[in-house]
């Protein structure tokens, strides 16, 4: 898929952002890289209950296109790869941190009232 890039004026920087992290997994993917290091996909998988293994490929192989992760392979039998943050990628953290803080806090003000259960805590 190819991508735009948004400079045009105030607030297309934003836009740029949001193309780059959104969607339903991907900053999930990112939190879990940053806080929980480097990862294998089944492990990924694991932690990401309700994603499912292509939509998992698909996302990682942006989020590496997009160089936040790194895809490392080890020449072991089996034949193990390992996904991480690059450099770049934990220029993210602070965003990642306001997002999972004001999660928690909407989740917390809005508890018993919320539709969907979280497919993590099961």
């Amino acid at each position: 898929m190819t991508r735009k890039i948004y400079n045009c004026e105030k607030g297309c920087s934003v836009e740029s952002t949001l193309q780059i992290i959104s969607g339903r997994w991907k900053s999930v993917i990112l939190y879990h890289l940053m806080y929980d290091g480097e990862s294998r996909y089944n492990q990924l998988q694991k932690f990401i209950p309700g994603i499912t293994r292509r939509m998992l490929s698909l996302q990682l192989k942006d989020l590496e296109n997009d160089g936040l992760i790194y895809r490392k392979v080890i020449n072991e039998k089996p034949l193990m790869v390992i996904y991480g943050m690059t450099n770049y990628g934990n220029s993210l953290n602070p965003i990642i941190d306001m997002l999972y803080n004001w999660g928690e806090d909407f989740n917390h003000k809005n508890a018993g009232k919320l539709e969907e259960e979280c497919l993590a805590c099961y």
